[in-house]
């Protein structure tokens, strides 16, 4: 909360397993932020306390992540985004966990629901990924697939992050197909909707 990147860089490097730097940002930084985000919905931290913490825990696990090899074909046209929300280590995270896996991976970035319409039909995108920290972000999920509806837009649409970690049903509230709370189960989920599960 002392929005001091150096000093998080340091405590970061002396608890991380080199061999498990995966395991260390989804179990130690992605709670950090959750109960940053969860903070701002209180009122007790600010945006900027958001954006920050969002900010270097992105450049932290950029030092810890290997970068991904090569993208390999896949028989689904998948993309990544996250709507209307300033954090983005979560999406980080599953891309380069999907991408590390051999997944062709679009990256749409943080986008409204009005420009993540038009890049899915841009893209022709079949499994789209949607990653949030804040309540109002997942609530965006619903009117992103209400305007599909109205484009007639059949997608899967794939959602995880704290709102639906601490209500358990929301996914299913907002329309989404299916919810994941770690890259892991990114990872099989993208595999089984993709026809490419492995046994």
């Amino acid at each position: 909360m002392a929005v001091d990147g150096v000093a998080a860089k340091r405590i970061a490097a002396e608890a991380v397993d080199p061999d498990h730097p995966l395991e260390f940002v989804e179990e130690i930084m992605v709670p950090v932020l959750e109960e940053i985000g969860a903070g701002w919905e209180r009122g007790i931290y600010s945006l900027a306390h958001v954006y920050m913490g969002s900010r270097i825990c992105e450049e932290i696990s950029d030092s810890m992540l290997p970068p991904s090899p090569g993208e390999g074909p896949t028989t689904s046209r998948i993309a990544i985004a996250v709507l209307n929300d300033y954090h983005l280590l979560g999406k980080k995270i599953v891309r380069s966990a999907l991408r590390a896996a051999g997944f062709n991976l679009l990256d749409f970035g943080r986008c409204s629901p009005e420009v993540l319409l038009e890049r899915v039909l841009e893209n022709g995108t079949e499994i789209l990924l949607i990653s949030v920290l804040m309540l109002p972000s997942a609530l965006d999920v619903a009117e992103f697939l209400a305007l599909a509806e109205q484009e007639g837009i059949r997608l899967t649409v794939v959602v995880g992050g704290a709102p639906f970690r601490l209500d358990p049903e929301l996914w299913r509230r907002v329309g989404a197909d299916a919810v994941g709370h770690s890259a892991f189960d990114a990872l099989k989920l993208v595999r089984d909707l993709s026809g490419e599960a492995k046994s």
